[in-house]
């Protein structure tokens, strides 16, 4: 029996393994739920939709969300991930009954305001979806508890108990693990990238589904007479917050282009809220097959920002990494906003007073709010540098790309070193450095 492999420790022993065993696993942000709080004294907690973020109290605690695998036993083999059944770990289980009462302990005494919880595969697929889903269950309907709560789901589980944990998360994830199907077959070949997505797909359906069925039901009572009976009941939500996932990156040869390319087809196919990213950490006993070191940190930090330009500046991932580049790898040197606008100098300057919102967007130096800001000073009068500074941009880097009434930056763009100075500078090392 699996049992016989998990070690017998009390729960503050649990605590210290499991939560440890989690902290590989990156995407647990929790923006996006929906508004929910404790109501005439019933229930316990609170989500404002805004997201819950790691952050310090005066005296000293975090207050974010408690992560934790459910167990870091896994009967999957894969080479990347410390849990592996051949991995030479302590191993130690969550029972339901101890996940619950943790979160409630640690949520009365402020110190976390949700769950995030993991697994790894126990007897089956089916079977951990159960357990995971239970705690989810037992928390929302036996202690009417309203804060956040996130589920990593298996692929693998039967549709209806995937099904049946997007009823009490708000959100829900499936971890594609690797950017390449190639990838994942020769580092996880216990598991499925058509099953990984095929579970993605169902997802958003219930995702889809169920805010269609949320909208009409408001709808109905927007136009129902005063005193009437709404017309229909408003749905359960299901997971509210939608459903990310999460690639390792460095493990394999799969370079940034492939990368963005598969995370931009999870977006447009899936709708999934977030792609994480996780540059590839070297594990105790390692496979031959892995590197024998990690990526640099730079290159997920590039990666994060490529993935925004692509979620929220209007960019393509083949114009972020296009196929000319060097070897398809993002450039550590300089984020990619910058690298697009300096291999593109024939797009600047830009006219502030000119230019569409989705060109002023590729502006080095310009973000969303910057440039709404700009578009709505620009319909009662012309933009001039003064505008700029009290935006408190980065002016450095944003005076060369841009005209204004006042501001015009000649002939810098076209020096042959003009790049040169965006590379950071060096930093000398200490003599005293180890």
């Amino acid at each position: 029996m699996l049992e016989l492999y998990i070690h017998p420790v009390d729960v503050q022993q649990k605590l210290a393994i499991l939560a440890d065993a989690a902290k590989y696993d990156a995407s647990c942000a929790s923006s996006g739920g929906a508004p929910r709080d404790s109501l005439n004294g019933r229930g316990i907690g609170s989500v404002d939709g805004h997201g819950i973020c790691h952050s310090f109290t005066p005296d000293g605690r975090c207050v974010s969300l408690l992560k934790i695998l459910l167990t870091n036993y896994c009967g999957y083999d894969c080479l990347y991930c410390v849990n592996r059944v051949s991995s030479n770990v302590r191993r130690a289980r969550f029972t339901v009954d101890e996940v619950v009462a943790l979160t409630l302990d640690f949520y009365r005494r402020n110190c976390i305001e949700g769950l995030f919880l993991s697994s790894g595969i126990i007897r089956s697929p089916d079977y951990t979806m159960e357990q995971v889903a239970e705690v989810a269950r037992v928390l929302r309907e036996v202690h009417d508890f309203r804060g956040y709560i996130h589920l990593k789901t298996i692929p693998d589980a039967a549709p209806g108990l995937l099904e049946r944990a997007g009823r009490y998360a708000d959100r829900l994830s499936i971890n594609v693990e690797l950017p390449t199907e190639q990838g994942l077959a020769t580092l996880a070949p216990e598991k499925n990238a058509t099953a990984i997505r095929r579970s993605m797909a169902r997802m958003r359906v219930h995702i889809d589904d169920a805010r269609s069925a949320g909208k009409e039901a408001s709808e109905a009572r927007a136009v129902s007479m005063p005193g009437a009976a709404p017309r229909r009941a408003v749905p359960p939500p299901f997971a509210p917050a939608g459903q990310s996932t999460q690639m390792i990156v460095g493990a394999d040869a799969a370079d940034d282009r492939a990368i963005l390319a598969t995370s931009a087809t999870l977006y447009g196919a899936y709708g999934l809220r977030r792609v994480y990213y996780s540059a590839f950490s070297p594990i105790p006993d390692a496979a031959a097959s892995l590197p024998l070191k990690a990526p640099p940190l730079q290159r997920e930090h590039r990666l994060y920002q490529a993935d925004w330009l692509m979620r929220h500046y209007g960019f393509s991932h083949e114009e972020i990494v296009p196929a000319a580049s060097a070897g398809g790898m993002l450039r550590l040197d300089l984020d990619p906003k910058l690298a697009w606008a300096l291999a593109h100098r024939e797009r600047f300057p830009v006219d502030l007073n000119r230019a569409p919102r989705e060109l002023l967007l590729r502006v080095p130096g310009l973000g969303v709010t910057a440039v709404d800001r700009l578009l709505a000073t620009r319909r009662v009068r012309r933009l001039r540098s003064e505008d700029l500074r009290r935006l408190r941009v980065p002016l450095s880097k944003l005076m060369p790309f841009v005209i204004t009434a006042d501001h015009r930056p000649g002939r810098a763009l076209e020096a042959a070193d003009f790049a040169e100075r965006f590379r950071p500078a060096p930093v000398q090392a200490s003599l005293f450095s180890g």
